[in-house]
């Protein structure tokens, strides 16, 4: 046998203590040299921040610097571009005089309704003019609906200098005084038309010189009359005409009552704002002040004026005793005459208070003309409390395709569809663009509808209203009106997309310091004949006191960089967010730049659209302005600034004027 093999030592080598301290030391000599090389790194870059930050303020103080030598000559050149706006007040003006002069050169007889003594005049006659054929009336009830659209336009279009506040007054009693008139008249026409003739069954009386008026479904019972009217409508911003609109009134068990359905605004008139946007700054800074005036509603059931309106007109139904009838005796026709006007017939009867009444059952065919973007809301007319109450209705049905609403009701009321005014508020997008000399397009984008209207010269145009890829209200499309018949066809139509005093409280609004809005909207309907703005993302995260837009300068060949700064010190400072777009080309693609402008300072931002967060930072090489017009203009080509200087007047006021109405800013 050999040796035995050694056995291998499995543990492991045993380390010295020298070894173990000459390690530790090098382990410690290279922590400490790398937090020396860490310390030497923050050190450098510390001093590379502040030294950037050193610099950066330097060029901050020298944009500073030259923009306050500047600002004196912008401001200057800015004044004398605004003076356009005055330009167009004073033709307003004028024209208006001249719209005076030349009604008193027509002798054509009717009043001017500005002048009290006039106006009653014409009322006391026709008051006393005892005839009462219905077409007559009908035709003398267009020309009270004439003198009430003219003095209802004169209360919108006059600017708070040229009207006192007893013209005011005035107008609007003269206003209430015509529409009792009317219904006065329409009423007594009624009552003769029913002598006079045999009432026929379900018949419609439209004419088609008045689309305000109609009159349907009339029915004969044994002693008392069915008949469901529309009388003349009174063409108020609220309220909205109704052409060949059919209603249908029955009872439930067969009931023989009877339904009067008249058409009238004299109630809401009493509740409507007249003015809803003044173009004074102030009325937008004193708006806060006057709504923590106003009472909160306690009741449900009563309805909120700010937040409902009336859409499709108002209804009088009423049950009416037929009155006596004529006659034929031999060749003589008689008639028993009562001057006591239509009779109403109460219901449920005033001497069975105990008994149970079956409740009346009203179906109305909604009219064509107007938008339901959600089923109406059905109130009564409460004389009493001077408020519209929404107790007393029940088992409302709204049918979508067939255009038709019932409704059940305890008594005889005066009812009215109301909708938010609201609905289409905040905006979802919105884009201003010029499509050629003093022609724009003004784009509104909304949850239930896209909105396009027209702009050209001293006139707009409602070009299409698009809900769920239908053109809607084709009736009104295609018309030139002012911006104030504008605002009153969409109202009436049910698209209301221009808000009122109170709407931010009923509105999640993107608030903006009014100074600053203002002066935006005004800056840029001076630009808008060659630069195209629009809704920016960033305006709901850029702060109340500060407002963004977009630019782009690729369609007239951009030789500088545009540059709106960053303003911390001003108090006022509305980060107003919007799209600049040059757009001289109509096949150009618009290449949008992000600016930030605070009414007083513009500056261009460094973040895109689809930036992942909100910064003011600075674009790099760019510099301040104070004006819109003039960090437009650093970017712009001669071709651009020739269109802005060479634009009309009176283009630039009704763009203004579109803007401030819709304030695409703020409900946004």
């Amino acid at each position: 046998m050999g040796p035995k093999k050694k056995k291998k030592s499995s543990g492991k080598k045993k380390v010295s203590k020298a070894e173990r301290l000459r390690l530790q030391k090098e382990e410690e000599e290279r922590r400490l040299k790398e937090e020396e090389e860490a310390q030497f790194q923050a050190q450098q870059e510390e001093a590379a921040r502040l030294e950037k930050e050193r610099i950066e303020q330097e060029q901050m103080e020298k944009l500073e610097a030259k923009d306050q030598e500047r600002r004196e000559s912008e401001l200057a050149e800015l004044h004398s571009l605004e003076q356009k706006f005055l330009s167009a007040q004073q033709w307003k003006t004028d024209y208006r005089a001249y719209g005076k002069w030349e009604h008193y050169l027509s002798c054509d007889g009717s009043p001017d309704p500005t002048v009290l003594q006039e106006i009653n005049t014409f009322m006391s006659l026709w008051r006393d003019d005892q005839n009462e054929d219905i077409q007559l009336v009908m035709e003398k009830g267009e020309q009270v609906l004439n003198l009430i659209e003219k003095l209802q336009f004169l209360l919108l279009d006059t600017p708070p200098s040229e009207i006192t506040e007893k013209e005011t007054v005035q107008y609007q009693e003269s206003i209430l005084e015509l529409q009792n008139l009317l219904h006065q008249k329409y009423n007594g026409a009624t009552e003769h038309l029913l002598k006079c003739q045999s009432v026929p069954r379900l018949e419609v009386l439209d004419s088609k010189e008045l689309t305000q008026h109609s009159k349907d479904n009339v029915e004969e019972p044994e002693e008392e009359e069915k008949k469901a009217r529309e009388e003349p409508s009174m063409p108020t911003e609220e309220e909205m005409c109704s052409d060949g609109r059919k209603s249908a009134v029955s009872f439930k068990e067969n009931s023989n009552s009877i339904a009067d359905i008249n058409e009238t605004e004299e109630e809401i008139e009493k509740k409507s704002e007249i003015l809803d946007i003044s173009s004074q700054v102030q009325h937008l800074l004193t708006q806060e002040e006057m709504n923590e005036k106003e009472e909160a509603i306690t009741d449900e059931n009563i309805v909120d004026l700010q937040q409902f309106v009336p859409v499709g007109g108002v209804y009088h139904i009423d049950a009416l005793q037929l009155p006596p009838q004529v006659k034929q005796i031999k060749d003589w026709s008689m008639v028993e005459v009562l001057d006591v006007g239509l009779q109403a017939y109460s219901y449920p009867p005033e001497e069975a208070e105990d008994a149970t009444h079956p409740p009346i059952q009203i179906t109305l065919r909604l009219s064509d003309n107007v938008m339901y973007f959600e089923d109406p809301v059905i109130a009564r007319w409460d004389p009493a409390g001077q408020q519209w109450r929404t107790d007393g209705i029940s088992n409302i049905t709204h049918e979508r395709q067939a255009k038709s609403i019932t409704f059940e009701m305890r008594a005889f009321y005066t009812i009215a569809l109301l909708q938010d005014a609201h609905l289409n508020m905040p905006y979802q997008a919105w884009e201003l663009q010029p499509t050629g000399m003093d022609e724009a397009l003004l784009i509104v984008t909304t949850v239930f509808a896209t909105i396009q209207i027209q702009i050209k010269g001293n006139q707009c145009m409602l070009s299409s209203v698009v809900v769920e890829e239908k053109d809607v209200l084709s009736y009104v499309t295609g018309k030139w009106l002012s911006p104030v018949d504008l605002r009153a066809v969409l109202k009436k139509a049910g698209v209301n997309i221009f808000p009122g005093a109170y709407s931010h409280k009923y509105v999640s609004v993107n608030k903006k310091a009014p100074l600053a809005e203002v002066r935006a909207y005004q800056q840029m309907a001076l630009v808008a004949s060659a630069f195209a703005f629009a809704w920016s993302k960033w305006n709901l995260e850029a702060g109340q006191e500060q407002v963004v837009f977009k630019e782009s300068g690729a369609a007239a060949g951009v030789a500088k960089p545009c540059i709106l700064q960053r303003q911390t010190r001003w108090k006022i400072l509305v980060l107003i967010q919007y799209l600049v777009s040059e757009h001289l080309k109509a096949d150009s693609v618009k290449d949008w730049s992000l600016y930030m402008f605070n009414g007083q300072k513009a500056q261009k931002l460094k973040i895109t659209e689809t930036s992942e967060a909100f910064s003011d930072e600075l674009e790099e090489d760019s510099e301040f302005h104070s004006t819109l017009y003039h960090m437009l203009k650093d970017c712009a080509s001669k071709e651009a600034i020739d269109k802005v200087e060479t634009a009309n007047f009176l283009f630039i006021d009704v763009v203004y004027q579109l803007l401030l109405a819709t304030r695409v800013l703020t409900y946004s």
